[in-house]
């Protein structure tokens, strides 16, 4: 995310960052909740996941040393779409939503930089997410569907 934007941006937005350790196991936040943080992930896995009824939290997806861990900061009404867990020992930069928001309302290109990265990255969390389902119910699952339908 960082090398997506203005070299003077990025230095602004990373004097207003925080190193945070997860621990292992560690859930990071809950689908549902109120999205006012997000982190810049520097070494570690984390998993996305959505609440299931009765069942385990289902996994959507994995973010690793690189990745933008939450996007919902920026997007009202700053509520989490999904659930996050560190699977091992997660290293990040966190950064305030509310503050970050106010640095793009007085930096137009900041903002416009950083909507942009965060437009990017839920278009390819969405395409994985499209893949996962393919590969759950792609033409196997759908032939077992058509079979059944067809039984009743």
């Amino acid at each position: 995310m960082l090398d997506a934007l203005p070299p003077e941006s990025r230095e602004r937005l990373v004097a207003h960052a925080r190193e945070v350790v997860f621990p292992a196991g560690a859930r990071i936040f809950e689908e549902g909740q109120r999205a006012d943080r997000f982190w810049l992930l520097s070494s570690g896995t984390v998993q996305l996941d959505v609440r299931v009824p009765t069942r385990p939290h289902a996994v959507v997806d994995e973010l690793h040393s690189g990745d933008l861990l939450g996007w919902s900061w920026l997007i009202a009404p700053h509520v989490w779409h999904f659930g996050a867990r560190a699977v091992g020992p997660v290293r990040a930069l966190e950064f305030d939503g509310a503050e970050v928001r106010e640095m793009c309302r007085r930096d137009a290109e900041l903002g416009r930089s950083l909507a942009l990265f965060v437009a990017r990255t839920v278009a390819q969390r969405l395409h994985r997410s499209r893949t996962r389902l393919l590969d759950l119910y792609g033409p196997q699952g759908l032939a077992a569907l058509s079979d059944s339908s067809e039984e009743t």
